[in-house]
């Protein structure tokens, strides 16, 4: 069996130095908002060049945290507009209904899977604030031109980065190409923590002093609140083994890029679509996702010949009965894209032959 991501062997790689962190965790004493925590932070920033990189408990988190940011800040308030993509992960929309903002959605470009500029230039309004980009599936959204358009319109960038850990456009890496951004170090992410976790780098000093207090019940000071806040803080034990993780990120994102590239390559069946891709470090293919117009018969087909997929993601986010105020938009772009969406196994831990194997099955369908 191939399968999709097996994240216990992946881990297993790791596990002699985990279990030495965790002795030196456990003799300090110390869990949460310590030296573990201030490291990673410091060096989470520096891989993405930030000024600031600020550890919370989850990506959902990190993405609300930045916006009642900016809303206690005075730069957001209630029922602001941000444009976010259709085409993302349900997080994406509830972080912004969370901080009583108004989720305009933005349909894809149809080669890409990540928001199209063109569409953001037709959604803007009178109430558009910010726009938040979905570097989805690890790809990078087009930003150079979304920057321009954002400037130019006087709107914020928020980037969520949960997927795209190690991408790099024109020498910048995700992160560090808004004006904050979020990231999720759930498990199976291309950094992933051993549980929840998630991270906001920004270069701007005033939001990152906010944003600090707010996940922290809005304390700078012990029993002192100087903002309604939460508790979101990335724990010891997690910080500690996101920092050795951090150390192969990108020779693993590499890994995962010569992959697809064999995939790119070497996948020739008219029934299959492959992704997008030009080649350079803008794509760490956390996921390599093909679209087929049978998708539910190629996935059993793969099964059965003991290939393991996954979809992401089966129902697009306006047509969840959670967020049924939504159910009367028609997005036909979004909503194809998630007919007909297969996740291919990529994962560092793949081995030429397995991915032969997956290229030789698939040819065959």
């Amino acid at each position: 069996m191939i399968k999709f991501f097996d994240l216990q062997q992946y881990n297993t790689t790791f596990e002699v130095d985990f279990q030495n962190k965790l002795q030196t965790i456990l003799s300090k004493g110390w869990y949460i908002l310590g030296d573990e925590l201030k490291s990673f932070e410091t060096n989470f920033a520096a891989y993405c060049d930030t000024n600031h990189c600020i550890g919370v408990g989850n990506g959902l988190d990190a993405l609300g945290l930045i916006l009642k940011g900016y809303i206690a800040l005075g730069k957001l308030k209630k029922g602001d507009e941000i444009l976010v993509p259709a085409n993302t992960f349900v997080a994406s929309i509830l972080a912004i209904l969370q901080a009583d903002l108004v989720p305009v959605f933005v349909e894809p470009h149809p080669e890409t899977f990540n928001i199209d500029p063109k569409e953001i230039e037709n959604k803007i309004s009178a109430k558009t604030r910010a726009i938040m980009v979905v570097h989805l599936y690890g790809h990078v959204a087009a930003m150079d031109v979304i920057t321009k358009m954002a400037h130019h319109q006087n709107l914020l960038i928020i980037e969520d980065a949960a997927q795209a850990h190690g991408a790099i456009l024109n020498g910048k890496r995700a992160g560090n190409l808004g004006d904050a951004a979020a990231f999720s170090f759930y498990p199976a992410k291309n950094l992933g923590a051993l549980g929840d976790g998630g991270a906001i780098t920004t270069n701007d000093d005033i939001l990152a002093a906010v944003i600090r207090s707010l996940r922290n019940y809005g304390s700078e000071e012990k029993y002192v609140y100087n903002f309604e806040g939460i508790n979101s803080r990335l724990d010891e034990i997690q910080a500690a083994f996101l920092n050795l993780k951090l150390n192969d990120l990108d020779r693993h994102n590499n890994l995962r890029r010569l992959i697809a590239k064999r995939y790119l390559t070497e996948i020739k069946n008219n029934k299959i679509k492959l992704p997008f891709y030009d080649g350079s470090e803008n794509h760490v293919f956390h996921l390599f996702v093909i679209q087929t117009e049978n998708r539910d018969e190629l996935k059993s087909f793969l099964a059965s010949k003991k290939i393991e997929t996954a979809i992401h993601y089966p129902i697009p986010p306006h047509l969840q009965k959670g967020l049924s105020e939504f159910n009367n938009l028609s997005l036909p772009i979004t909503e194809k894209m998630h007919k007909e969406v297969l996740s291919l196994p990529i994962s560092p831990l793949l081995t030429e032959e397995d991915v032969s194997y997956v290229i030789e099955i698939l040819n065959s369908y």
